[in-house]
Order: C-alpha cells, then structure tokens, then sequence
C-alpha cells in the first residue's frame, strides 16, 4: 500500500566479520516517526540498563531504502535494520545478507510465544524466521459512515451481493458509494488484494511473490480481477475518484462529510479521521467491518490484508550479531515498550494485549483490531512490500490502468506476467 506508517531505530556500528559476542555498541537503522522514535529509543535505553549498547539512528523512507541496499553489505551496515518482511527483507536474505533467527526464538521459546503467529509469520521465509516485529499491525478495514447507511436504512455489506447492492443505494441517492483516493494506485491495490483473497485464497499470491511474474497467469487472477470490474463499471468508486488524493481534504474528508458512504484503507485511518474531523469520530458515526466474503470464494473471511508490522532483522555479518540478537529476544516484548506503543495508538503484535488495549484511548476500535489479527487464518503483507521493488511499481502502474478502464483484466495480467 505503499504508504508505511512507520518507526525506527539505530545504533551502533556493524562491520563485516565473524560474530562474536563483542561489548561493541549495536547500531540500530529505522525510519524517521515522531511519534514512534521515542518509544523505539526506550528499548535502547532498557537494553542499556541491562548492560548493553546500542544507539539509535533513523532516516526517511525513500532515503533510508537506498541507504540500506548500498550499506548493508558494507562494513557500514547496521546490526539491526527496520524493514516490512516479506519481498522487502526477501531480497536481502537471498543475498544472504540477514541472520537467521529461528534457532534463537526456539531457544527462546517464551519469546517467541509472546508474538501474534500471523504476524511473526510476516519475517519468515522458506520456515525460517529473519525478524521480529517492533511496531504495532495495520490491516485494511472497511470503514463506513453510519449516519449515512442509518438514513439510507441499510446495514454495513457482508458479502459481495451485499456490497453490489448498496453501491445502486447510494448512487440513487446521490451519494458516492465508496471513497477511493484514486491518484495514488496503492489505494487501489487494497481492493485488488482482498478480491484476489476472498475469490482465490491466499495461496495464488503467494506463488506470484515465490515463484515469479508468471505466476500471475493463474486464471483466478482475471477471474477476480473481472469482478472488481464490475464494481468499477458499476460506479462504485462514483466518477471522480481519479482526482481524489488521500490527503487532507480527500478520501477521507468525503467520508466524514457524508458525500461517500464507505471507505477501504488501513487502520491508521481511524487516527487520520481523529486529526482531521475529530466530530465524525466522537459523535460515533465512523463504522468499521471486515471485508466481505465472496460467495463461492475459497478464501477465508478471516484473512487480511495490510502491514503485518515492522521487523528488526539481524546483519548476518555483524560483529556485534550475539548483542543484537540479544536485543531483539529481551526488550520488544517488555512491558514497558508494549505499553507505550498502545499509549501511543498502535495495536501490538503481542499475545495477551488486550487488558491494556481496553484501558487506553479508543478501545472500541483498537481490541477490534486486535481480535481481527488474532483470528485471522492469513495475514497477507501488501502486495507492494512483498514484491520486488521494480516488479511492484510496474504492477501499480497498470493497477491505476485497469481502474481507469484502460486495460482489461486480461491485458493487466498480460502486462505484469510478462516483467
């Protein structure tokens, strides 16, 4: 999707070299988060008072991907590095670059146990673990404005009829069925994905991303993409969406005006919606649902799609490798550090959170979450994280085509099949 709401750390300086279990300072590389960077530092900081080293060091996103690919098989890499799992870390344990966990969180047993599966599942590859998670989770939801479905008389969709039915609803009362911030495609790939999942199951995915470009070719891909379709031709997205951003005064003002009835997007939608029309929210008129089922589809109703989490992954030629592992087996998972991602709005990727989601801000919408993520069958990271980079700008490229009407789902198919 694109956008990564993300958060970081860094410390200490990785070289190449044998790992050895070195006093050296750990060096821990992130992404640039106001809100999330303290947090980040106050797992340094207990990894200090615990007799540790490690310092923080963060970037901005475009800057810190490019940092890391020149840097992390350099003497300059860190020893821990953020990332998204899946075709993002991918490449970098290819290139075997990454240390392997597993054996560590086996031996760890207590550690590993405290991670949500589906979400731990996000840094795993071939049965091997290569991260652990280090921030809160982000599925795409279905959020709807209620006080529109209330005067309408209608109820939140639940399957694919269901959602069919209500874009004729709303169009007949002039009302734009679903927002869509059409000018940035990742928009756009949150309803290709979870088409794709409840049609075809998540397994067509997840040979696409294993086994190469040619794996698109799978018929449910069209098949899928052909029902999408329809609900483009439909007006589902109404007339305009290709000039609609996600910005302030976009997808989401439309909702909360009441000028759109339904919105998908990831869950940090809600703290936007807090920000930006704090009224919509506090007078109870911002719904949420999973997203439907399709019927006959073989996928899950459970299954999501979205930011699993982030990851710290391990250097695998750090000199400091014992250190940094130490540092992810003994501080993302303390009270202290869970604690302060709920204060700070974020849904943990922990088991046993939900005594402490119910006492924060907002427990209505974050146990939701968390209940969705522990439910789930399949957590599916988005499709532009889990691609390779050039492979998942391209595909986004002819996404923003095929909603505009300009490919059909077969020349869409035939397009990225052929990378």
């Amino acid at each position: 999707m694109g956008l990564v709401v993300a958060a970081a750390v860094a410390s200490a300086c990785g070289s190449s070299g044998p790992a050895e279990s070195g006093a050296g300072e750990i060096k821990v590389w992130a992404l640039e988060d106001p809100v999330l960077n303290p947090i980040e530092q106050k797992s340094i900081d207990s990894f200090k008072a615990q007799g540790g080293n490690a310092s923080l060091e963060t970037f901005g996103n475009d800057p810190y991907k490019q940092r890391l690919r020149v840097a992390i098989g350099s003497p300059q890499a860190p020893d821990l590095f953020f990332n998204w799992g899946g075709g993002n870390l991918k490449e970098y344990v290819d290139a075997g670059k990454v240390a392997d966990l597993t054996a560590l969180l086996d031996e760890n047993k207590a550690v590993k146990d405290k991670f949500i599966p589906s979400v731990l599942d996000g840094a795993t590859l071939d049965g091997k673990i290569y991260g652990v998670p280090m921030r809160g989770m982000q599925p795409v939801l279905l959020f709807f404005n209620k006080k529109v479905f209330a005067e309408a008389g209608v109820e939140a969709p639940k399957t694919w009829d269901d959602l069919l039915a209500l874009v004729d609803t709303f169009k007949g009362k002039g009302i734009t069925p679903i927002a869509l911030a059409g000018t940035q495609a990742w928009t756009e790939l949150m309803w290709a994905e979870y088409v794709l999942d409840r049609f075809a199951g998540p397994e067509v995915f997840k040979k696409i991303r294993d086994e190469g470009p040619q794996a698109w070719k799978d018929p449910t891909v069209v098949e899928s993409l052909s029902k999408l379709k329809e609900l483009i031709d439909r007006g589902g997205f109404g007339t305009n969406f290709a000039s609609v951003g996600y910005d302030a005064g976009g997808a989401s003002t439309i909702l909360a005006q009441g000028k759109a009835a339904m919105h998908l997007m990831g869950s940090w939608e809600y703290t936007n919606q807090l920000g930006q029309s704090p009224d919509f929210v506090k007078a109870g008129d911002l719904g949420w649902v999973a997203f439907p089922t399709i019927e006959g589809g073989k996928g899950d109703p459970s299954n999501l799609v979205g930011n699993v989490s982030n990851f710290y992954s391990a250097t695998s030629g750090s000199k400091n490798l014992d250190a940094a592992k130490k540092f992810v087996t003994t501080t993302l998972h303390e009270d202290s550090y869970i604690d302060a991602l709920v204060a700070a709005g974020d849904v943990p990727p922990v088991v046993g959170a939900e005594e402490k989601l119910k006492a924060a801000d907002n427990a209505d919408y974050t146990t939701s979450i968390y209940q969705m993520v522990l439910d789930t069958k399949n957590f599916q990271l988005s499709w532009d994280q889990d691609l390779p980079a050039d492979d998942a700008t391209f595909m986004l490229t002819q996404l923003q085509e095929f909603f505009l009407g300009k490919v059909s789902p077969q020349q869409f198919v035939d397009a990225v099949a052929a990378r």
